[in-house]
């Protein structure tokens, strides 16, 4: 298993050649060195305890301050559990198989511990999402849409090499979801790992730089908010085998029965019990008829909440999970709702419903359904994110003691048209790391309506004026970062 903590060692002051040190961080009452100044800057001091985790059951976040790592990306020490370290030691235990489903895949450190093992004679298997699925040095940056052409230079600028060309070169087996014969589902979205059909790793993260350590091009990031569970327990490794099987069909190159999207059919969550954890999962999309969507289930999962709801999320865009939050909130459940800045203001933001606010989209069209609180939630907010980082958590955590985790952002598209994940974990023993990642995100979170937002309303209000037409809801989510 993953060692997230660098062993507890006590390091002299680094010397900064005209400069300081910037700052002493205080971590649980014990001094921790940070020195930004030199790639060789080291952390002075012991980090404070980890929480105690269930049998069977690890947990990285890679903005945790109870984690120190060497950051690859400028050598420097920095706060964290190294995401990128799990997934290679669960790599290397592999003795058999490997299957990986992941929206994207391009760190190389990643792919040649994946090509080693396939040239072990490990049987290695990758699906991907088809926008991720070429290596971006054979793309030409004429040919990409911005993003894609701001990702390319990302990772061309960090010299580290092209991951899928990695795989391809070392003849490992891969297929993205054009496999079915269509031009794809809405996203394939899972992040997920099965090593040996005993061990599987799933969470908000996906395999890259920016979703784990942070931009080549911008040092202040961080890496998007994110975490990685890892879970021991051959039931639950059959049950993420059998939807990548799903996917995977007979292979690349063989006929075209792979199933992704709807194509796959649904399905109940099912449950398992991982050394005494019980432990549920529903794989998405679903139509919207299906009783079992998973925008049901969850809608289910906070109406049985009783004392406390805390959400941290990338997408919020769910109407009926913020009417079942309304009938919690008046029957007085407790709530702290954390959003992706770069989310929370949109004109389908779900958020704005519990700030009280509606407002309209560039064609000055409010949203159909919405139910703005009219008394605004108090407790919800954005966090003090480094520029270019996102909130990625797709996390909840109820009642102190269930966990609701995964790839599955709170939105139409992800219950009815992406390949997803979504788990739900009863354990107040792991509820306890959740909670205290929401708690760091809630410390120093600006609450309520931002000036930000306040210039957005008086903007809107200039071009639209007071009158704003309804329109059908849209399933609109953000670009995967």
């Amino acid at each position: 298993m993953a060692h997230l903590v660098p062993p507890p060692s006590v390091h002299p002051q680094p010397r900064c050649a005209g400069h300081q040190v910037r700052s002493l961080l205080l971590v649980g009452g014990l001094g921790l060195l940070l020195a930004s100044c030199s790639s060789n800057a080291r952390l002075q001091g012991q980090p404070p305890p980890r929480l105690p985790l269930p049998a069977g059951i690890d947990v990285g976040f890679n903005h945790r301050t109870a984690g120190h790592y060497r950051s690859p990306i400028d050598g420097r020490w920095r706060q964290g559990d190294d995401l990128e370290a799990m997934l290679l030691s669960t790599i290397e235990e592999a003795h058999s198989e490997i299957a990986v489903a992941v929206q994207e895949l391009s760190l190389p450190k990643v792919a040649a511990a994946l090509a080693r093992k396939h040239q072990q004679g490990v049987r290695v298997r990758l699906v991907l999402e088809n926008t991720y699925s070429t290596p971006w040095s054979e793309q030409h940056p004429v040919d990409l849409v911005p993003h894609l052409r701001h990702r390319q230079a990302q990772l061309k600028a960090l010299g580290w090499g092209d991951a899928l060309l990695i795989l391809q070169r070392a003849g490992v087996l891969m297929l993205d979801d054009t496999a079915d014969g269509s031009a794809g589902s809405g996203l394939m979205h899972h992040k997920f790992l099965v090593v040996d059909g005993r061990v599987v790793m799933t969470g908000s993260a996906n395999f890259t730089p920016s979703g784990i350590h942070g931009d080549p091009d911008d040092r202040r990031t961080r890496g998007n908010v994110n975490h990685l569970l890892r879970f021991e327990s051959r039931e639950l490794a059959a049950v993420f085998l059998a939807e990548f099987e799903r996917l995977w069909g007979d292979g690349p190159g063989g006929q075209a029965d792979s199933r992704f999207g709807i194509g796959k059919g649904g399905g109940a969550p099912q449950r398992v019990i991982v050394q005494g954890t019980p432990v549920q999962v529903l794989f998405a999309p679903h139509r919207r008829s299906d009783p079992d969507n998973g925008l049901i289930w969850l809608g289910q999962l906070l109406a049985q909440a009783q004392r406390r709801i805390d959400l941290a999320l990338f997408v919020f865009s769910a109407q009926n999970l913020t009417n079942v939050l309304a009938q919690q909130h008046q029957n007085g459940v407790a709530m702290r709702v954390l959003a992706d800045p770069g989310f929370a203001n949109r004109s389908f933001s779900e958020v704005l419903d519990l700030l009280g606010v509606a407002l309209p989209d560039r064609r000055c069209k409010i949203e159909a359904g919405n139910r703005q609180w009219t008394e605004p939630l108090a407790g919800v907010g954005i966090p003090q994110l480094a520029g270019g980082d996102k909130l990625h958590h797709k996390i909840a955590v109820i009642d102190g003691k269930r966990v609701i985790s995964g790839s599955f952002n709170w939105s139409p598209s992800a219950a009815h048209q992406n390949d997803e994940t979504l788990l739900v974990i009863d354990s107040p023993v792991l509820a306890r790391h959740f909670t205290q990642e929401i708690d760091r995100l809630w410390s120093g979170a600006e609450l309520g309506i931002t000036a930000g937002l306040e210039r957005r309303i008086e903007r809107l209000r200039r071009t639209c004026g007071q009158g704003h037409a309804t329109t059908i809801p849209e399933d609109r989510e953000e670009p995967e970062p």
